[in-house]
């Protein structure tokens, strides 16, 4: 893309005044919670340092030397400090604002002694504008993270126990994604919302402009090029802080649907997208940006995307790393998992209880993988809890509804947070909440509720199933239809597809999560079923279950766990080290195979 920056954290908001702050910081564990009283944040305790954005439980912080996760301690408040540069001339004409990208959980900043701001949650960005506490020169940066074992926060599948258990694997406390700062002019661009219209040739533009006055002398303009040529230019006077309005992509008489450059898996077009605040003819902002022309909806039990119908070969994704957990090691790290995903034939990922890095989401933009976004969950239901996590989500959800590889919201996971869903009502309720909030804001993608069993509304019927014979998963799902979608439990985790009071309205279907097949030689750690000793009894086990899904006609879809071991976990297609742990071309085979062999 144009405006493409390696490195760069935000890839679909782009300036180019900007500096990475990752790298030594000055380290402090507080598990006395002694920083605040003492006030590190004027004199920092220097006790260690750490390699920012990577959390003290990792080996790449330089501070866990064992990268066993069994050897992990935990510690719940943790300080950073670092020495910040800043341009006095800049400062004159800009505003400074610092950008986090992730910490876990609750953060607090300190600029030169003095309270930047704060922020709770692990997943969300953040960024506070300190324009008015640094100087020309030096200043000192504080950072103080508290996290918890409180299972009313949003983890996902971080532990809340001293030890790893089940799939829930060691905490990241702390800073764990990129830190950085920018120069922003003080007549700007904040925000903008990218709705892509294909059945209008259009795409819908909302701007949050930042400004001391709006009127006529204020405008945004709007220019899209493709692969370099020129498409379409607008300018929108910006009477208010947010406008919203709409720009043809196909312009031309002559043009139509056919002309316009959809994106899909299979051809990713993008289209460039700079963005010109002007305020009295003087170009004041610019940004860079792109988007994708793509539609995806539900229609009865199929899901379109671009007016067709989409098969997804999707694969559970949960972005961790043997030696930097939830942080990925480097930008080429997040490209390598996506190209060997479609390596094994899959169109898709499912990023399981995890917000990734975005530049992963850019990469997904740019090579056409289809992603489903998901919730890290909470483990209790409780008035903190459903409160931490709206908030959160719908902070997720509005940073990242412009990536078009995103083609499904799943804000719960498995009940996961909401245990008694599928009697209690106020659980039900939260989740029909959680629905319609999430459908206000974005009223185009579908949104899964509850992901795996005990749905209540959803616009997709998903369900997990580890079953390891391929003839009993084809007989259960061709044999038995009619009562798996009842509130008839359906498999051997004794759960049914819908919560009581809820009942199957001819939603598409599909299997979003089976196989787990547990495959290494150290016979070590799990999976789902009985391991496997070797590679042709795992290719055997892989085709038998993958082709029963795909001989089920009524289903338009799987999800296949998992991409990659994770500690404990080894029912990856890839080691820890992301080597393949089969052939990766006699996957691909059985998942692009048109039609699969009928089971005997």
């Amino acid at each position: 893309m144009k405006n493409y920056i390696k490195d760069y954290p935000r890839p679909q908001f782009v300036r180019k005044n900007w500096a990475n702050l990752n790298g030594v910081w000055d380290f402090s564990f507080d598990d006395g919670k002694l920083g605040e009283t003492e006030k590190w944040y004027e004199i920092f305790p220097i006790d260690k340092t750490i390699l920012v954005p990577f959390t003290y439980e990792t080996k790449l912080s330089s501070i866990q030397e064992d990268a066993d996760y069994d050897t992990v301690d935990y510690h719940d408040t943790v300080w950073y400090h670092r020495k910040l540069s800043v341009d006095g001339k800049k400062l004159a004409e800009s505003k400074l604002l610092l950008h986090f990208e992730g910490s876990d959980f609750m953060t607090k900043v300190w600029v030169n002694g003095k309270l930047a701001g704060s922020h709770r949650g692990g997943y969300s960005r953040f960024s506070f504008d300190i324009s008015t506490i640094v100087s020309d020169g030096e200043n000192d940066v504080v950072v103080k993270v508290e996290d918890s074992c409180d299972a009313s926060q949003p983890r996902g599948k971080q532990r809340w126990k001293k030890e790893n258990f089940g799939c829930w694997y060691v905490q990241t406390t702390g800073i764990w994604k990129t830190v950085w700062m920018e120069y922003v002019p003080k007549v700007r661009l904040d925000r903008v919302k990218i709705t892509p219209l294909l059945d209008e040739q259009a795409v819908e533009l909302e701007f949050d402009v930042q400004a001391d006055h709006y009127g006529e002398e204020l405008s945004v303009e709007a220019v899209i090029t493709f692969e370099g040529s020129f498409v379409n230019k607008g300018v929108f006077a910006i009477p208010s802080k947010r406008v919203i309005t709409k720009l043809k992509v196909a312009v031309a008489e002559k043009q139509d649907l056919h002309d316009i450059q959809t994106w899909s898996p299979e051809k990713p077009n993008l289209y460039d997208l700079e963005l010109r605040v002007i305020y009295r003819d003087k170009v004041c902002d610019e940004v860079g940006s792109y988007f994708g022309m793509r539609e995806i909806r539900i229609d009865k039990n199929n899901i379109l995307l671009n007016g067709r119908p989409l098969y997804q070969r999707l694969i559970l994704d949960q972005g961790y790393w043997k030696d930097s957990h939830l942080t990925p090691p480097s930008e080429e790290a997040l490209i390598e998992d996506i190209d060997k995903i479609q390596r094994l034939g899959f169109n898709g990922l499912r990023k399981h209880q995890k917000i990734e890095d975005e530049r992963f989401l850019y990469w997904c933009d740019v090579k056409g993988m289809l992603v489903w976004s998901e919730a890290p969950a909470a483990y209790e239901f409780t008035d903190d809890a459903i409160e931490e996590f709206t908030r959160e989500w719908m902070e997720i959800v509005r940073q990242n509804y412009n990536h078009p590889c995103i083609i499904t919201w799943t804000p719960i996971n498995e009940s996961w947070g909401v245990p008694n869903v599928e009697t209690d009502i106020s659980q039900q309720r939260f989740t029909e909440a959680i629905y319609y909030i999430t459908k206000s804001f974005d009223q185009y993608r579908p949104v899964i509720v509850n992901d795996g069993w005990e749905h209540t509304i959803s616009d997709i019927i998903t369900l997990h199933d580890y079953e390891e014979s391929g003839l009993d998963f084809f007989k259960r799902y061709n044999e038995c239809k009619e009562q798996i979608l009842t509130t008839e439990v359906y498999h051997n985790k004794h759960k049914s597809a819908f919560a009581n009071g809820y009942s199957y309205r001819g939603q598409p279907i599909i299997i979003s999560e089976y196989g787990g097949i547990a495959f290494d030689n150290d016979n070590r750690g799990w999976g789902y079923g009985n391991k496997v000793q070797s590679e042709e009894q795992f290719l055997t086990r892989f085709d038998e279950i993958t082709t029963a899904i795909k001989n089920t006609t009524y289903v338009c879809g799987y999800c296949y766990t998992q991409v990659s071991d994770v500690q404990q976990e080894i029912n990856g297609l890839l080691d820890s080290d992301r080597n393949f742990k089969v052939d990766p071309e006699r996957i691909r085979e059985i998942n692009t195979r048109e039609t699969g062999y009928l089971l005997a």
